[in-house]
């Protein structure tokens, strides 16, 4: 039936949505204490420390998966401790590019150590390599095939109803 699941595919469903908040919840708890960072906050920072440039807003909400005006948000939070810079672009003045700054890159140095420690200890320290190469090769192909269809920016915005 083409509505429904079949049993090993919600098997693999509920344990990949228990298994993943399960693990953000440790995440954003090692993140809050350990940098005052909420986990799209770290993302953001982690997205332009390795991109090792400048990204628009709209590339970087793509990446991060987040709605813009979420992403706008927590942009200025980020920029207003200095964590991040925004300006127009030079190339599109209708776009906004921001960069990472160096505190921010400490910001990033200091959480990460603690980061991988908790994503080590509660996913991989249960799986052999085999495991892991395994997981890999499946979430990549999910998101692949997830991340095939046109990105969030370019639907089109929503109007709000007037009255």
């Amino acid at each position: 039936m083409a509505d429904t699941l079949n049993p090993a595919q919600m098997r693999a469903y509920f344990a990949l949505t228990e298994t993943v908040s399960l693990l953000q919840y440790a995440v954003r708890q090692q993140l809050q204490a350990e940098g005052g960072l909420s986990y799209v906050q770290f993302e953001i920072l982690a997205k332009l420390a390795d991109a090792d440039r400048p990204m628009t807003m709209t590339d970087l909400a793509d990446g991060v998966v987040y709605s813009r005006s979420g992403l706008t948000h927590q942009a200025g939070l980020l920029e207003k401790e200095g964590l991040i810079t925004r300006a127009t672009s030079p190339d599109d003045q209708r776009a906004t590019v921001v960069d990472v700054t160096d505190e921010g890159r400490a910001r990033v140095a200091k959480v990460l150590p603690g980061h991988v420690e908790v994503v080590r200890e509660l996913l991989f320290d249960s799986l052999d390599e085999g495991d892991v190469r395994a997981l890999a090769d499946m979430m990549e192909n999910a998101r692949d095939h997830m991340r095939s269809r046109p990105p969030r920016s370019a639907a089109p915005r929503k109007r709000r109803a007037n009255g």
